[in-house]
């Protein structure tokens, strides 16, 4: 069965933007190869925040070749052709996507669908690629109320630009 995984580059603070959803302090990095990582995936999940986000850094087409869907309430349809709109995550269509052949599912950025798909056991692994840098404000990587969930680590990578990039497999 395909996998949902959550990844993600926050401060080593905890944000995964900054207080006006900045996210210049997320860089290139040379070794990152992001094509590879991209190529492990044919499914991406968001919200809407996140895809506002990065289509406009990177244009509509900026899901080219992946299924993408987005969760929002106040997106229509009729205006997002290229992406499947989603206003409630109902657990029988997730289980639908995950048992159709495939790669694995990118939970692919915000805080707030983290925490719904992780509150509901849906997330099989958290990777986080943690940016050399402190904001001291921002979207937090997983916003509020306190419900620990226990993490397995299961590989790590320094880069000699000082971001360490973290896999942990969600434990149930």
């Amino acid at each position: 069965m395909r996998r949902i995984r959550y990844s993600v580059a926050i401060s080593l603070d905890g944000f995964i933007a900054g207080p006006n959803e900045e996210i210049d302090w997320i860089t290139n990095d040379p070794e990152v190869d992001f094509a590879a990582i991209w190529e492990q995936f044919d499914t991406l999940l968001m919200g809407r925040l996140t895809y506002d986000l990065a289509t406009k850094k990177r244009g509509k087409n900026a899901f080219a070749g992946k299924t993408t869907i987005v969760f929002s309430r106040t997106l229509d349809p009729r205006d997002h052709p290229a992406v499947t709109v989603i206003s409630d995550l109902k657990l029988e269509w997730l289980q639908a996507l995950l048992a159709r052949s495939g790669k694995d599912v990118w939970l692919f950025g915000g805080g707030a669908l983290f925490r719904s798909f992780l509150d509901q056991g849906l997330v099989d692994t958290v990777e986080v690629n943690i940016i050399p840098v402190v904001l001291g404000a921002g979207l937090p990587m997983l916003p509020p109320p306190y419900t620990p969930t226990k993490l397995h680590l299961m590989s790590h990578k320094v880069y000699r630009s000082g971001r360490v990039a973290l896999v942990y497999e969600v434990q149930r």
